[in-house]
């Protein structure tokens, strides 16, 4: 097929181009950087955002949830299942 938006920008509120399946690391960054995650089993979820501060969110039900993110740590994660949309 071809693809028809090839000359296009996909900012931030364009849809996910891929996915990857998540193992949180408190010592490496993600692949590639995420826009959104994918909670498969509730939990809190400790990130890295693009200005290298730490965030760690409350508990959160299953579902999906807009971020930028360079790395899902496993120290404050307890969500499991975790998909990154990129």
């Amino acid at each position: 097929m071809k693809e028809p938006f090839k000359n296009h920008n996909a900012g931030l509120t364009a849809p996910a181009s891929g996915a990857m399946a998540i193992t949180p690391s408190d010592a490496n960054d993600l692949a590639s950087a995420i826009r959104a995650v994918t909670l498969g089993g509730e939990g809190t979820l400790s990130f890295m955002g693009w200005d290298g501060q730490v965030h760690t969110t409350g508990p959160l039900p299953v579902g999906t949830y807009a971020l930028l993110a360079c790395r899902i740590r496993a120290t404050g994660t307890t969500a499991t299942n975790i998909t990154g949309w990129v």
